[in-house]
Formats: C-alpha cells, structure tokens, sequence
C-alpha cells in the first residue's frame, strides 16, 4: 500500500510533503490518546481487538460513502475501496449491512433527561414557588405518572421511576416522588453509561472536528479551564467549585433550550448540545 502522505498528495492536498508529514505526526499522537481511554473501556469489557477492528471498518465506509464523494457526483465502491485502503470486496460486504439501531441504553438515557428537564421547566409541574413540586407517584394531571407520560414517549412510568431513583435523580416517600438532583446521571446501569460514552464524546470530536476546518466566524464554542501543578489539598475544594457552577450555567441553558423547542408533532427542528466536563490526573499523566 502506497505512504499516506502520497495518497493525500494524490487527491489534492495544497501543502508540501513535509507539512503534510508533520499534520499526521500530530494527528497519529491524538489519536493515540484518544484511543487509550477508549481501549481501556473496552478491555473492561472483554471487547477484543478484532471487534474493535471490524468497528472501525464499517465506520471507515460509511463516513466514506456519505461525506467523501466527489462534488456533484456519485460516489462509488472503487473510490471508497481507494479512500479507505479496504478491498471492493469488503466495502461491498460492509454497504450491505443493515444500520445499527438506536440501542436501548440510548433511548432510556435520553428520556431520563426529558422527564427531568420537563419537571424543571414545564409549569404543569411547579409548586407555588416555580420550582420543581413534590409530585404524587399517581394522577391525572400533577403527577410523576402524567410527568413521565408527557415526557418519556413509551417507557412505562415504573421503569422510569426505578431508573430515577437508582440514579439518585429522585427520591420516594410515602408515595411521593421528590426531585432531589437537577440532572439525570444514570446509576447501576452500564448500558446507559456506555450510551453516554456514544453521544458525549462523539459531539465533543464532532465539534473538534468542525472547529478544524471552519472559517473564523462559524467557529463553534469550545473551551477548557487547565493547570498542571494545582496543589493537592486544594483539588477536592475546586472540583466541587467546577461542579456547581457548571450545574447552574447548564440549568440556566437548559431554561432557554426547552423554551425553544418545538413541539414533538414539528419536524425540521436542529439538535444542538453544549457540554462541560471536569478531568483530573496527577502532573506524571497517571490518571487519579
């Protein structure tokens, strides 16, 4: 198989050799960090490298197909064969396969977050006060059944409850339903933590990837607060700083998000997201 650097060069990239070499110096090291995490997840789980192979291919293709066609024509195997280094053989084989639905932890984490959002911020379910009320676990209208029922599409108002509840989102007494956290964190259920990892970190390298190659003014927002030498006792003070004003920006957001969004009969609508996250490791690259 032909350096990549000459297959880049054949289809046209402006910079000289070097440049070009120097670009995928960088861009092997990130992916080399990118990866030891995610390998790590994997190994955990008895994930062995031939799966994660085969992972790879298929998302190698269908990026190929969808985003790399030639401007106003249609792409092609032989030109996927070409981009991707697979045999026509394989990316045929690859083309065929039926997509990959949503998986469930997917789709109960997401309706974990409506519910909570739509308690938050739907009238219908406030106290006197405008927060957030006490609901009773049954009823027509102010209910943590009508709450659920508006919110949840599908998923029985039991399961939600019990997933609430395990996630430390809830709390139950006597029937009543309280919101004691203002998100949904899955807890004891690592289908849904794994969905995270799915949606989260792929819309933080999608946005990466757009800031890449974006013009000045169509940059999107992405930021991080770092130091490197923070002295230790002060760590665990900082952490909970970080996680209580990033909780109060995004329940702010929040407010505004669900205020603008359309009704669930409405199509044509946009997915935006806007994420913070906090990471520690000790000055040696050790994670803590």
């Amino acid at each position: 198989m032909a350096p990549v650097v000459r297959d880049i060069n054949k289809f046209g990239n402006i910079f000289p050799k070097n440049m070009a070499e120097k670009t995928n110096k960088a861009l092997y090291a990130a992916v080399l960090r990118i990866m030891r995490p995610l390998v790590h997840i994997l190994l955990r789980n008895g994930v062995a490298y031939g799966t994660l192979a085969s992972l790879v291919r298929r998302v190698y293709v269908d990026v190929a197909f969808a985003e790399f066609a030639p401007e106003g024509r249609k792409q092609t195997v032989s030109r996927v064969s070409a981009l991707t280094g697979l045999s026509r053989k394989e990316v045929k084989r690859l083309i065929e396969l039926d997509a990959e639905p949503e998986t469930e932890g997917q789709a109960r984490f997401s309706r974990g977050v409506r519910v909570v959002s739509g308690w938050m911020n739907d009238r219908q379910f406030h106290d006197s006060k405008g927060k957030p009320a006490r609901l009773p676990v049954e009823g027509v209208r102010k209910s943590f059944t009508a709450l659920v029922k508006k919110y949840s599409g599908d998923i029985p108002m039991r399961a939600m409850l019990t997933m609430l509840v395990e996630g430390g989102t809830v709390r139950v007494k006597d029937d009543v339903v309280r919101l004691v956290r203002h998100a949904y964190v899955p807890g004891g259920d690592d289908i849904e933590k794994i969905a995270i990892l799915g949606s989260d970190v792929s819309e933080l390298l999608a946005t990466i990837d757009h800031n890449l190659v974006a013009e000045p003014d169509e940059l999107w927002f992405q930021r991080k607060v770092s130091y490197d030498n923070v002295a230790p006792e002060a760590v665990a003070g900082l952490k909970k700083l970080s996680e209580k004003k990033a909780q109060a920006l995004l329940e702010s957001l929040d407010k505004q998000y669900a205020s603008k969004e359309l009704d669930e009969e409405d199509t044509g609508g946009s997915l935006i997201s806007f994420g913070i996250y906090y990471h520690e490791h000790d000055s040696s690259g050790e994670k803590q």
